[in-house]
């Protein structure tokens, strides 16, 4: 795999069209366009300090067990343990929060060319049929998902510019310059705005996950501790570029606030594609995001199933044996697939009760993956001069920048647990923190049945050997 081919899969798994589509309703009413825009590029900084962390350390350890591996050589195997569950934690919400955004997308779809009234319980059977979609995909083998993630490159940045340049010229009215970027708007009950915009900053964190697959890609890169690193940075700017110039066409061509928040087809994008473009319009540009969504979400399966197979070749998961099972046919991992998608499904299921549900399950994939993003930058800063540094390094930088990474993991990992609406109850609650304590809590117990059979690669073979299967399902 060349440099692009390193990039093309954490920029599709990033994917602007899935991330800033899906939670842009959830940004209308914590904080409005001002956060969303401001947010974006605020965000879109921090994680790029973090992407530049990241990327040093994969220079220095371009190997297939990627943030776990890096935990596990800088600091030892308990913070190698950890970071591999908080990942798993953040790859499984990740899946589930693309495929259940699809699934809403699919229902405005339906709703606009047969009149189908999207519920909770239709929207949760289409998203099982997408995660059915994704398991066997990734069952068909290596090729088809190689395929799919190099078209997913060029279908993303022609979409951004489809739907933005549709956006810019189609409709007669846009809002102003002043609405766009100081607009703020609160309907989360409650009454510090600070707090309201910190909460809104999730959909550019929510987005802004997924880069380590080009660490997680790297035994299978040429010059991979340069292309590795490379390709997580490169995939963090673009989208940051190409997330702005979204974010921006689709606020520009709003209509009716009010309207598109409280869309019939439970859409709030699709109510703009409708108002400025009417309904022919509206169905194009939903096909687009849509098959970007499902890009992403077959990307992700791939990712998640991966780190499953890994973590379980290593004994570290409940019934290892039966996750790191590999098809003779396709050398495909298939019951982690099965498990991955398995697991992401039972993630949703607080949807068909719950309205702010879908926060919960996007919050549960930032506090998982941040976390273990930053815990390699962290041993490597409390390594010093023990840190090798590889080929792509930061330099006199890499302190300072590795810093402000770890310091704004730290804040939004809090930021991300705390409650979203108020007043809170049973059905307003964030229930991601219950998923990062129900996932600490099994990780530290099942630590002290496994702890003695759990060994990284480099225990029992060589890296080229252990990448050959473990990254021969991408």
């Amino acid at each position: 795999m060349g440099s692009f081919g390193n990039f093309a899969i954490s920029f599709s798994v990033i994917s602007v069209l899935s991330g800033c589509m899906t939670l842009y309703g959830f940004g209308l009413g914590t904080g409005g366009p001002a956060v969303m825009l401001w947010g974006w590029a605020g965000v879109g900084l921090f994680v790029l300090f973090v992407g530049l962390a990241l990327a040093e350390v994969t220079s220095a350890y371009p190997t297939s067990g990627a943030l776990y591996y890096m935990a596990d050589r800088l600091g030892g195997r308990r913070w190698g343990w950890y970071t591999g569950w908080l990942n798993l934690l953040g790859l499984l919400g990740a899946i589930a929060g693309i495929d259940y955004g699809a699934a809403l997308f699919t229902g405005a779809f339906l709703n606009l060319q047969f009149g189908f009234v999207p519920t909770p319980g239709s929207t949760m059977l289409i998203f099982m049929g997408i995660l059915l979609l994704h398991a066997v995909l990734n069952l068909f083998g290596v090729q088809l998902v190689s395929v799919l993630n190099s078209i997913s490159v060029w279908w993303h940045l022609a979409g951004v510019a489809v739907i933005v340049g549709v956006l810019a010229i189609v409709p007669d009215h846009h809002q102003s310059a002043s609405f766009v970027f100081t607009h703020f708007a609160n309907d989360t009950g409650w009454s510090n705005p600070l707090y309201v915009a910190a909460i809104g900053l999730l959909l550019a964190q929510y987005t802004f996950c997924g880069y380590d697959a080009s660490a997680h890609l790297s035994e299978e890169t040429s010059n991979a501790s340069v292309s590795a690193a490379k390709g997580i940075v490169r995939s963090i700017w673009v989208s940051w570029i190409a997330g702005f110039v979204l974010l921006a066409g689709l606020t520009f061509a709003i209509q009716n606030y009010a309207g598109t928040q409280n869309s019939d087809t439970g859409v709030p994008p699709a109510q703009i594609f409708i108002d400025a473009l009417g309904t022919g319009g509206a169905t194009a540009l939903l096909l687009v995001v849509i098959v970007a969504q499902l890009f992403c979400g077959n990307a992700e399966v791939a990712a998640a199933s991966r780190m499953v197979f890994a973590f379980s070749r290593d004994n570290a998961l409940p019934g290892s044996k039966l996750w790191r099972k590999v098809s003779s046919r396709t050398q495909t991992p298939v019951n982690a697939v099965w498990l991955s998608v398995g697991f992401a499904g039972v993630l949703a299921l607080p949807s068909l009760y719950s309205a702010t549900a879908y926060g919960a399950v996007t919050a549960i994939n930032v506090i998982g993956i941040t976390p273990a993003y930053a815990i390699p930058i962290y041993l490597k800063l409390r390594a010093g001069d023990r840190f090798q540094p590889g080929p792509w390094n930061l330099g006199r930088w890499s302190k300072p920048i590795g810093w402000v990474a770890v310091v704004w993991v730290a804040l939004v990992t809090v930021l991300f647990c705390l409650p979203q609406k108020s007043p809170v109850n049973i059905d307003s609650m964030n229930y991601a923190v219950i998923a990062l304590a129900a996932v600490l809590v099994l990780a530290s117990i099942w630590w002290y049945v496994a702890r003695n059979r759990y060994s990284t690669p480099a225990a029992y073979g060589s890296d080229r050997e252990q990448t050959e299967i473990a990254e021969g399902i991408v």
